[in-house]
């Protein structure tokens, strides 16, 4: 078993067009942000966080970390170019990163589930990333774990020719795909929800239990 120390990195630094004037990470389930459930459950399959930002979002995630009690070390990592997609917002993250291996999860996946992050770790080994497949055969790499040096090394190229895509990064990686089939028989689905929309938000937290109780 793998016990190399783990870095998290949580993606927050989009603008949340679809879901109106608020920013979705703030939203807040069963009165608590949604970041911090994100973080919360992260926090149970890593040894450090990374909070990926822009640099006008600070201040309220300041608030709201400072009232989270996580059991591992948070830090705030401001985006050094806003508006240049997930990418940048990984590669400026993974430079403040010592550990081989990082998971990285969108801050609108509240429901992630920590026992699968683990799970792509483990899957990690010896590949530049481990990247799961969803239920309708796209690849879901905001939830998915990276070889930290071979990513900067890739996405400071990639960002140079603003080919920004992340999708599009992993076909330069080494990248394990997990295949669905898989997938299913590790997790539910739900844990690899996004919420994109305030229709979505209302409908995937209609029944928030699970973020209270970790399923």
């Amino acid at each position: 078993m793998d016990t190399q120390p783990r870095t998290g990195v949580v993606l927050a630094g989009g603008y949340s067009t679809r879901f109106g004037e608020t920013d979705k990470a703030l939203a807040e389930i069963d009165g608590t942000a949604m970041i911090a459930h994100v973080i919360r459950r992260l926090a149970s399959a890593v040894d450090r966080i990374l909070v990926s930002c822009r640099k006008r979002q600070q201040p309220a995630f300041d608030r709201v970390l400072s009232a989270l009690d996580a059991d591992v070390p948070i830090e705030v990592v401001l985006d050094p170019e806003p508006d240049r997609g997930p990418l940048a917002g990984i590669v400026s993250s993974f430079k403040q990163i010592e550990t081989t291996y990082a998971a990285v999860v969108a801050c609108d996946m509240p429901f992630v589930d920590p026992a699968f992050v683990e799970f792509l770790f483990e899957q990690a080994m010896g590949h530049d990333a481990a990247v799961p497949e969803l239920d309708d055969g796209h690849r879901q790499p905001a939830q998915a774990v990276y070889r930290v040096g071979r990513t900067v090394t890739v996405g400071d190229r990639r960002l140079a020719a603003d080919a920004l895509s992340l999708r599009g990064a992993l076909s330069e990686l080494d990248t394990l795909t997990i295949p669905a089939a898989t997938v299913s028989e590790q997790t539910s689905w739900r844990s690899l929800r996004d919420i994109n929309s305030r229709e979505e938000f209302i409908r995937e937290t209609a029944d928030d239990s699970s973020t209270r109780d970790g399923q």
